[in-house]
């Protein structure tokens, strides 16, 4: 069998990568006295839930591939979950060499009236982890070891790129997903990540965007991302298919709702009163939502189905997320609700069904994301802190921001797609798609 180049590139990256990390030199010092804290700051419950959260989020990786793989057809089962799955190998390693720096180092960025606004990191700043040790940031994780609110972090930016997956399944070839995977990473959400989550970033410091837990940078520059993708490779030559096992798609759900409540309720970062109304607030909107999406469903002439019933329950916990630690219970009642309708009417738009996104990915991620967001800017508590409580400025930051976004992950994804495409065709050939990715692309079948 010939060994193609791009395989040996590979190799040789993975190479370089893990003999660089050998040699790398140990930090001795601390930069920027007074920015870690002592270890006497440390608090171990928070400690205990973090690491738990983590595990919870990283169980999400594998239970979005049930989802998806549950749903495609038999012969794309296989390659559908990989690409979900492999995204914990490349992008924990990513995050690790330089993906946790963009997103959280020093900022670079521009200055507005003598104040400076971040648009991503210093790649520098912790470059294979350089200076992410045990002590605590005093700005970002000041009772959590440093290393830890790093790992976190690193699962969200695990899960953004696997989420994309559903919107071009059954048709993209393996190694240029991994490139476009690794590029939509430090050239998509790394800037978003910083702009949002960082003190100084753009988004944060100057729009006041609320992102409780990843409505935004997860799920909105997934979702643009997905119809881009869709979009550009274009619709599936056989694009009728019945899911080949459904109870994969409610084991998955279950596996994402589990973990949700780690990506959730372990945004608060501390074992806290946040951490407990984010892990309400996140199981009610969804529980709503999934009830709301099957009525829906039957009023509208359509039978009740477990698929119905668990891309509602998902739906739930997408539009959640932005606002899981800044409203009431009640009001993520009324969240879960409306977004399943909207997704659901959205999933169903014959305009939207024109462009072949498989797992309707935009549908679901990215106007559960549009929503959340415009939700959170709403409803969220605390004086002029919402629409509802007299922060005007507040709701009209968010739907500039909004606009911002959805142009930067819609544009930018459209172009690192035509940018793969030119080193590496994204879509396979007509006949690898008819045999199925499984046999194709991995020598490897569900029979």
């Amino acid at each position: 069998m010939k060994i193609e180049k791009r395989w040996i590139i590979s190799f040789v990256i993975i190479s370089i990568v893990s003999i660089a990390a050998l040699f790398w030199p140990e930090q001795t010092s601390l930069p920027k006295p007074g920015i870690f804290l002592g270890e006497d700051s440390i608090v171990g419950s928070d400690v205990a839930w973090i690491l738990a959260s983590s595990g919870l989020v990283l169980l999400m990786t594998p239970g979005l591939s049930f989802f998806y793989g549950g749903m495609v057809g038999k012969k794309n089962m296989i390659s559908t979950m990989l690409q979900s799955f492999i995204a914990l190998g490349v992008i924990s390693i990513v995050w690790v060499v330089v993906g946790f720096s963009l997103s959280f180092g020093d900022s670079i960025g521009i200055t507005i009236n003598g104040e400076h606004y971040g648009l991503i990191g210093n790649p520098t700043s912790y470059l294979f982890f350089n200076n992410v040790g045990v002590l605590p940031h005093s700005q970002m994780a000041s009772t959590i070891p440093f290393v830890l609110f790093a790992l976190f972090q690193m699962k969200f930016a695990v899960i953004t790129p696997a989420l994309i997956t559903g919107s071009f399944a059954e048709r993209v070839r393996f190694i240029s997903y991994l490139l476009f995977m690794v590029l939509f990473s430090l050239i998509i959400y790394t800037p978003l990540c910083h702009m949002v989550w960082h003190p100084d970033g753009l988004l944060n410091k100057y729009f006041g965007v609320k992102d409780f837990a990843g409505g935004t940078v997860v799920h909105m520059s997934a979702g643009f991302a997905a119809l881009a993708g869709a979009m550009m490779i274009g619709k599936r030559k056989n694009p009728h298919h019945e899911p080949s096992n459904i109870p994969f798609v409610i084991l998955g759900t279950g596996m994402l709702w589990f973990g949700w409540f780690g990506f959730n309720a372990g945004s608060a970062l501390s074992a806290n009163a946040t951490a407990a109304m984010a892990f309400g607030t996140t199981t009610v909107a969804s529980a709503t939502a999934m009830l709301s999406w099957i009525f829906f469903d039957r009023v509208n002439g359509r039978k009740v189905s477990a698929l119905g019933a668990c891309i509602g329950a998902v739906v739930g916990l997408v539009a959640i997320t932005p606002a899981a630690g800044f409203v009431t219970i009640p009001h993520a009642i009324f969240m879960g609700f409306i977004s399943a309708i909207v997704s659901n009417l959205m999933c169903n738009w014959k305009r939207l069904k024109k462009v072949d996104d498989t797992l309707d990915v935009f549908a679901c991620h990215g106007v559960g994301g549009i929503m959340g967001m415009i939700l959170t800017a709403i409803l969220a508590q605390g004086e002029n802190a919402s629409l509802l409580h007299g922060g005007f400025e507040v709701f009209a930051h968010h739907m500039m921001a909004l606009v911002l976004v959805s142009a930067f992950t819609f544009l930018g994804s459209l172009i690192l797609y035509k940018l793969t495409d030119m080193i590496i065709p994204l879509r396979v050939a007509e006949e690898s798609e008819n045999i199925g990715l499984d046999l194709s692309q991995h020598d490897e079948s569900c029979t």
